[in-house]
């Protein structure tokens, strides 16, 4: 017989043993842009949560709006000024911290910049020297043209 409040065998609900155990212990998520903020990728969170808006940050190839959760293991691709960053999440934070502390938060998968080319020896070799200082007059227009 039934005690009151209680349900038959038929209607409890069981989970396979692989997916208790994923119940018992929720693996920690945070919001992206509080992730970014507090990883220092943004210097404010409205800006973190504005580049997530703006279509700049993706988490895992996917379009990410800063709501979105973000796990560990999550590969996020953003641009920060005229450069894209990829990092993969190694820990979860919900407040800022130290930058050392910050540091810990990600790998860093940004492949390295493309050497710059070195034009200095070029530039030297047809650059003239100058066959005399510059007197008030010229000083002053030089001034002007490098102001505007």
């Amino acid at each position: 017989m039934l005690e009151e409040g209680e349900l038959p065998n038929h209607l409890v609900a069981t989970a396979p043993p692989e997916q208790t155990q994923s119940m018992t212990t929720p693996e920690p998520t945070t919001r992206i842009d509080k992730w970014l903020w507090a990883a220092r990728a943004y210097k404010t969170r409205s800006l973190a949560s504005e580049a997530c808006s703006g279509g700049k940050v993706t988490i895992n190839d996917n379009s990410a709006k800063p709501h979105k959760l973000v796990r560990q293991g999550d590969i996020i691709a953003f641009h920060s000024g005229s450069y894209e960053k990829r990092w993969k999440v190694c820990a979860i934070a919900e407040r800022r911290g130290p930058a050392s502390v910050a540091r810990e938060l990600y790998e860093d998968l940004t492949p390295p910049p493309p050497p710059r080319p070195d034009h200095s020896a070029v530039d030297a070799l047809f650059r003239e020297p100058p066959s005399r200082r510059p007197n008030k007059r010229e000083r002053r227009q030089l001034g002007r043209m490098k102001r505007s």
